[in-house]
């Protein structure tokens, strides 16, 4: 083994610290099968991932505004 490190295996950026959490993107509506399995919605259009893999009809419904306080 050679004591250099390789170039492109392994890059360092000071920006990517650790110490900051990261926060996973936020969908910004889930289908009606999400909603009511409380699964994590990918968002997709026509047909989300989890209804796409159980083949189940996939349905936006908007999120009235009088529900949000």
């Amino acid at each position: 083994m050679s004591s250099h490190a390789t170039s492109g295996q392994y890059n360092y950026n000071p920006m990517d610290d650790d110490s900051s959490p990261r926060v996973p993107r936020r969908t910004a509506m889930a289908c009606q099968f999400c909603r009511g399995r409380k699964l994590k919605c990918d968002g997709s259009r026509p047909s989300c991932g989890n209804c796409n893999r159980r083949g189940y009809p996939c349905v936006y419904t908007p999120v009235g505004s009088e529900q949000q306080k």
